[in-house]
């Protein structure tokens, strides 16, 4: 589909181009509760970067309540950013989005701790992040990664990246480039792998043991 021109008409054309149950943009408008999110949040920003910043978090505290979607008025986003099913995303306020994002539902771009300035991630474009996925702390997730369903990731990810786990790990880094299409069920899961070794390994020791075992009865009965 072609990119449009218009910010607000990007925000339909990405639910036709990600999500295959949109069937008209009357439909998208009025059903959407992550477009009513960015579009809220749209109007809130232009008040907060006017300084206006009550009028800002009122709106934001609204389409909360709407959408439970949570978006600080603060928080600087990109074009064509689609949430699906956004139902307790929250995005803090330092939060940066680049272009091209998905973001499924549960997903927290937060914050650690109290710190000033700068304290919640940078998301690059073309990024796609699970549901459930905690993305915490002031660092930045390299274009083109995806984040898997119900990681933590706690520092920098690389571009081209994919990473599981909690907390989360790099698992795929410069393969084929990462589109809005993430089988969750084909995630890679460094646990299982673990433990696929250490059967492995298992296997191995229960062998070289009962090797051993008739070795010692062979000698005991000579």
């Amino acid at each position: 589909m072609k990119k449009s021109k218009n910010t607000w008409l990007n925000d339909i054309d990405v639910v036709f181009e990600q999500d295959p149950a949109a069937r008209s943009r009357l439909e998208v408008i009025f059903t959407y509760s992550g477009v009513h999110a960015i579009w809220a949040h749209r109007i809130a920003h232009w008040f907060w970067k006017k300084r206006m910043f009550f009028l800002a978090r009122l709106i934001s505290q609204i389409s909360r309540f709407i959408t439970g979607i949570e978006i600080h008025p603060g928080a600087k986003i990109g074009q064509r950013l689609f949430i699906d099913h956004g139902m307790g995303v929250v995005i803090g306020e330092t939060c940066e989005i680049g272009d091209n994002v998905t973001i499924y539902q549960g997903v927290t771009l937060g914050g650690t701790g109290k710190e000033k300035g700068k304290r919640h991630p940078t998301i690059e474009d073309n990024v796609l992040i699970a549901s459930g996925a905690k993305v915490l702390g002031s660092f930045t997730i390299g274009e083109n990664s995806r984040i898997g369903a119900g990681s933590v990731v706690l520092k920098e990810v690389p571009p081209n990246s994919t990473v599981v786990g909690i907390p989360g790990k790099v698992v795929l880094q410069d393969g084929i480039r990462v589109r809005g299409d993430l089988n969750h069920d084909e995630l890679p899961d460094p646990i299982s792998d673990k433990f696929k070794e250490l059967e492995v390994e298992l296997a191995s020791l229960r062998k070289e043991l009962a090797h051993m075992k008739n070795i010692q009865q062979k000698e005991m009965s000579e």
